[in-house]
């Protein structure tokens, strides 16, 4: 059974053999025999069985197509009848729609003179006889949907087990109607409109369309919707009814086919009054062979025995193409479910395992954590480039880098050359040996400088901590997401983590600022050599402004060309003044250089705590303070979780019962074969 069941091709040919040899033996013409003759064949009755078993179970419900005999029609135009001569029984009549949710006719030839007749709905089953079986499905139809004259989608079962009818299981839907009666809602053709597009658009369905030969084919509303889903016909039926009412005409338009009915007509006459069953299938073999115009049409196409006969054929076609495809389809669906339910978090029962799954989160989230702001590996987020934090934190800090240097920039150029030098020099100015630059005079232009960059470097912190702030409640929310009830005490974590890490490299930069003020000192080699470097035009400046004929400009590397006519009114401080401007020039690189490596060396090792040591502690702390609740709250199952769990077990449930189902019929397939 295990090899069958799985799919395989041997499966598949056995059962296209086995009904392809079903749909040849019924080729012979039927004989007329009452009420009609049993196409019942060992080999169809179990797989249509098999079919209504898995119809029964409700394996469309997880969008498997089952095959499907669906029959339309407008109304009064004699679809019950049609199904009355098929299975024997008297189907509820009255003005108005009288089949108000889908009927599933199952027929079955059961040799005992006494037949057996039961309905199924809501659940249950209900054990009926002929004489009030009319009655019986229109209570049912009242329970489903209501005893106002409103239709409802919910099917009813019937099932005919009766001596001579063929074995055959059809949906019967609602008549179409146009127009509202009295007690029907005002959009009752949208919603029987509705029911019959969902029943005939599967492939899997064959269209009996119920025709009346008084009315034009071509303006039937069952006609046209059969055709969109349809539309070369090859899965329709066609019956005519009432053909003794209106016979000019009949064999031409059933010839003619201007409406695409690829599989064919059959004309039939209805029973009238209180003809039996026997009488009414005598009256219409004797109505086509003698009528003058009706005896005309070819008997392979008249009659309710020959109908039964198609239908029969068709059904055993459609199962033989389908069933192999079911097969597959009730097996992928059943890995698809059982993978999605082992995908759900663990049921969580104690609180140990409540712990252990809480430290798997942790743990889980500090992995991805380390590899995207640590390891620069962004494989979890490869189109969110966002989460690709090695690169973006590179050119945050690139552009800090480059702030500070343009505000330096800015704020030289708001004066002219040396001017602030020589005010600072001037103010410094004390008694003291000449030409000694003082040093408070340095410090005095540094401590300006620094002041004038000092919002940039908190500026930056915080967007750094803003921008990981947003890179920290995903991964959280993800590694978290199979535990919605501790996923408010994550974010509140996770947010006064940042908060605090923010502080901290707040501080941290004030610090850094202040620092930078208090003193002046390096050890880089690069400020003395910057230093002489530029001190090799001073001779030159000194030249220019001294001689009051020369050009009142000059080229100064790092400067460009500055105006230094004004500084001809400052000669004895202009030297100090140069000497002290290139220190300055020097020593800031410096500055600038200094406070963008330790920016990034004091963000990587806060990061580095952040995912190693504080984001672990932070979260335990909020979840086992007081407002957080405890890990107990994570054995509260999430209402989403718990039902996607019980839907996915019910789904299980099904689709193993009905690849039950599907591996007996098969199995009994694969030894009738041998």
């Amino acid at each position: 059974m295990g090899a069958l069941i799985n799919g395989s091709d041997f499966a598949s040919e056995e059962i296209t053999k086995s009904l392809v040899e079903v749909a040849h033996d019924q080729q012979e013409p039927l004989a007329i025999q009452a009420p009609i003759v049993s196409s019942y064949n060992e080999r169809i009755r179990p797989l249509l069985d098999c079919v209504d078993r898995l119809r029964s179970l409700k394996v469309m419900q997880e969008g498997i197509q089952l095959p499907t005999i669906v029959v339309v029609g407008d109304q009064s135009s004699g679809k019950s009848s049609v199904l009355e001569s098929l299975a024997g029984i008297s189907l509820p009549r009255g003005q108005g729609i009288c089949t108000r949710v889908p009927l599933v006719m199952r027929l079955q030839s059961h040799p005992s003179p006494q037949p057996e007749l039961s309905l199924e709905f809501n659940g249950r089953v209900v054990s009926t006889d002929e004489e009030h079986i009319a009655e019986a499905i229109s209570d049912a139809t009242d329970e489903i949907a209501g005893r106002s004259k409103g239709i409802s989608n919910v099917p009813l079962t019937l099932t005919v087990k009766k001596d001579g009818v063929p074995d055959l299981t059809m949906v019967d839907l609602p008549g179409i109607t146009r127009v509202p009666v009295h007690g029907q809602p005002e959009d009752i053709y949208e919603q029987i409109s509705a029911i019959i597009m969902e029943y005939i658009k599967p492939e899997e369905s064959i269209i009996l369309n119920v025709l009346s030969a008084s009315v034009d084919f071509s303006t039937c509303e069952s006609i046209r919707m059969s055709q969109k889903v349809d539309k070369t016909g090859e899965r329709t039926l066609a019956v005519v009814t009432k053909a003794d009412k209106a016979p000019e005409g009949l064999m031409e338009k059933v010839t003619a086919d201007d409406v695409n009915i690829g599989l064919g007509y059959v004309c039939v006459r209805n029973r009238i009054g209180d003809e039996s069953y026997e009488e009414a299938r005598a009256e219409e073999a004797m109505l086509f062979q003698t009528h003058p115009l009706l005896s005309k049409i070819n008997k392979s196409i008249v009659g309710i025995p020959v109908l039964a006969q198609k239908l029969v054929q068709i059904q055993a076609t459609i199962i033989s193409k389908c069933l192999p495809d079911i097969v597959r389809k009730i097996n992928d669906k059943l890995a698809a479910s059982v993978a999605e339910l082992n995908k759900l978090p663990q049921k969580l029962n104690s609180v140990p395992e409540a712990v252990t799954a809480f430290m798997r989160i942790i743990s889980s989230a500090k992995e991805s954590l380390r590899k995207i702001l640590i390891r620069g590996e962004f494989d979890e987020y490869p189109d969110e480039k966002e989460m690709h934090c090695t690169a973006r934190l590179a050119t945050m800090l690139s552009k800090y880098s480059d702030e500070l240097q343009s505000i330096s920039i800015k704020s030289e150029q708001k004066q002219n050359f040396l001017e602030e030098e020589i005010s600072i020099l001037e103010e410094a100015n004390g008694i003291s040996l000449p030409n000694f630059l003082p040093r408070a005079a340095f410090l005095a232009l540094l401590q300006k400088r620094v002041k004038a960059i000092s919002a940039a470097p908190a500026e930056f912190v915080d967007k750094f901590w803003e921008y990981l702030q947003g890179v920290l409640a995903p991964v959280l929310t993800k590694h978290s997401d199979n535990y919605p009830s501790i996923q408010s005490s994550i974010r509140r974590a996770t947010q006064n983590l940042v908060c605090k890490k923010r502080e901290q490299s707040v501080d941290w930069v004030l610090q850094i600022i202040d620092m930078e003020k208090l003193t002046d000192y390096t050890c880089d080699p690069e400020y003395s050599a910057t230093w002489h470097k530029l001190m090799a035009r001073q001779d030159t400046f000194m030249e220019l402004i001294n001689d009051d004929w020369k050009p009142t400009n000059m080229e100064i590397d790092g400067f460009g060309a500055v105006e230094i006519g004004h500084l001809r009114n400052h000669v004895l401080v202009a030297r100090q003044a140069f000497d002290l401007k290139m220190r300055m020039t020097a020593y800031w690189k410096i500055v600038l250089r200094r406070l963008v490596d330790c920016m990034a060396l004091h963000l990587l090792f806060s990061i580095q705590n952040l995912v190693n040591k504080d984001m672990e502690a932070e979260m335990v702390n909020d979840l086992m303070g007081p407002y957080g609740g405890g890990v107990e709250r994570m054995l509260e199952e999430s209402p989403s979780v718990a039902d996607k769990r019980c839907r996915l077990n019910r789904s299980i449930k099904l689709l193993r019962e009905s690849k039950e189902t599907v591996a007996v019929i098969m199995d009994g397939i694969a030894a009738y074969g041998d």
